[in-house]
């Protein structure tokens, strides 16, 4: 995985560091309860399904998704991730995910997290779009995303498959303030 600083990032509870293998567990633990699951795109039947990600984020690909483990600091633990399941170096865009334990809800790091992560990739991916997709039904991923400056673009009916049914999504994005697209 690429490694990638995200200075300044701003969360007393927790830091950023490269997902790695050994934390599928901890992460398939918390991706696998029905209350988190309900709300997510999430179809885990085993943590094997897990690792095919964790080869996703290992290719060299400029395109390959990326994604950070969110560490508490007074315990180690991972409580979350935050990065982009979908980068396009050729319409400079990325599409950025994120996921928290239900331990840490409501204290403002899913929304840090999501902050530093479009920072970084308008800086160093030099993306001009950050977009983001939630499930109609994920309220709080939808705050998150209005909190991080997020413009809701639309309703994208049946957009993808959850859970063998499809399901309508909401699409946001983040257009670069510095990029000359931005500005017209």
């Amino acid at each position: 995985m690429r490694h990638i600083d995200l200075p300044g990032f701003p969360h007393e509870l927790v830091y950023l560091r490269p997902l790695i293998r050994a934390d599928a567990p901890f992460w398939y633990a918390y991706l696998t309860k029905p209350h988190v699951l309900e709300h997510t795109s999430w179809h885990l039947a085993s943590m094997d399904e897990l690792q095919l990600k964790f080869d996703a984020m290992e290719s060299s690909d400029p395109g390959a998704e990326m994604r950070f483990a969110i560490i508490l600091h007074d315990s180690g633990a991972l409580v979350g991730t935050v990065g982009f399941h979908s980068v396009s170096p050729l319409n400079r865009t990325a599409e950025i995910a994120y996921d928290l334990a239900p331990d840490v809800w409501g204290r403002g790091i899913a929304a840090a997290a999501c902050n530093a992560m479009v920072e970084w990739g308008f800086l160093h991916l030099g993306a001009v779009r950050i977009q983001a997709a939630a499930l109609d039904t994920n309220t709080r991923s939808v705050r998150v995303l209005e909190k991080c400056g997020f413009q809701c673009e639309g309703l994208l009916r049946n957009f993808r498959m959850v859970r063998g049914h499809p399901r309508d999504f909401w699409i946001y994005s983040r257009l670069n303030p510095h990029s000359a697209v931005a500005e017209t």
